[in-house]
């Protein structure tokens, strides 16, 4: 019977989910529901399982990682993409590493929810009424419709699309930039191409979706904000670092933008102290962009398929081949 650690599992569903009986009585699986505190953590308690199970992006596996876990031969991934892994260290070491595919819409449904919580207040009203208060108070901020406003949108790929339809059946005005993009493209999905600053400036709720890279990391800093309506909203559901935490709290604490929707964060799970946390007007979900039923149970579902596979010496969706 191979273990098999299945990393991250915050929700506790991964064994239930999906169906394993293709892999009944040729593995354990084992749910890890908590994170590792550590790096050495993390190495002592996968030691000794030949197969690990991660979620996209929380666990690192860096060279230094593979070379800890002596009996690691496959690791699986949710998701495609994962930047948290070494693929070329994991290729020399002889580990196969597999992926999943994620349905496209979770994120972006998760998106447009913060959207509407976020410009209509909608936490800080459910919060007053489970208070026994009415309505606002004096100095506090009045809601804002979305009809004929702007949205910003940074990143035009396949979420942004999304987020750009949502828009448009609000009745809102589109515009969008990424470094590639051109008008004819913009317009092929509603969205008016204009440039960085001007998006910043013109907005009204600037939307982050690009993937984390060298060219994003700190893409919104203080000159960025400070480019930004007053009045307006920064919603981030693409990853943490592609905004600057510091910036953002200043911004937010001096009234430089009326608020923010954040779903991910430069520390995760964000710790219970962390500054974000109190920030006003910001709000805040712990990562759940991806985490909806119908997508965890098609991502632990072709897990089982990869281990399956890989035991049956026919391994698929590898991504480091």
């Amino acid at each position: 019977m191979m273990r098999v650690a299945i990393l991250d599992d915050y929700q506790g569903v991964s064994t239930s989910i999906a169906d394993w009986s293709a892999l009944a009585g040729r593995v354990e699986p084992v749910p890890f529901t908590e994170p590792f505190a550590s790096a050495d953590a993390a190495a002592a308690a996968l030691a000794e399982f030949p197969v690990v199970v991660a979620m996209r992006e929380r666990t690192l596996f860096p060279a230094a990682m593979f070379e800890r876990l002596p009996a690691l031969e496959l690791l699986v991934t949710t998701g495609m993409r994962n930047a948290a892994i070494d693929m070329a260290a994991a290729k020399a070491r002889g580990v196969v590493v597999c992926g999943t595919t994620m349905l496209p819409y979770p994120a972006a449904e998760l998106t447009w929810g913060l959207i509407l919580a976020s410009a209509l207040n909608i936490p800080r009203d459910v919060q007053r009424m489970a208070a026994g208060k009415w309505q606002v108070g004096p100095g506090e901020r009045l809601n804002h419709g979305l009809k004929g406003r702007a949205i910003g949108i940074v990143g035009l790929g396949k979420l942004g699309r999304q987020i750009a339809r949502f828009a448009q059946a609000f009745g809102m005005e589109v515009v969008a930039w990424s470094p590639r993009l051109t008008a004819e493209a913009a317009a092929e999905h509603g969205a008016r191409r204009v440039e960085f600053d001007e998006l910043l400036a013109g907005a009204d709720i600037v939307t982050l979706h690009v993937v984390l890279n060298d060219g994003t990391r700190g893409l919104i800093g203080a000159r960025e904000l400070g480019l930004m309506k007053s009045s307006a909203i920064l919603v981030n559901t693409s990853r943490g670092p592609v905004v600057d935490e510091a910036a953002l709290l200043e911004a937010l604490a001096g009234g430089g933008i009326a608020g923010a929707a954040l779903d991910v964060y430069d520390i995760e799970p964000l710790p219970a102290d962390h500054p974000l946390r109190r920030a006003p007007n910001a709000v805040l979900t712990p990562h759940t962009g991806y985490v909806t039923q119908e997508n965890l149970a098609q991502m632990y579902a072709q897990v089982v398929e990869n281990i399956a596979g890989w035991f049956d010496e026919r391994p698929i969706r590898v991504l480091n081949a």
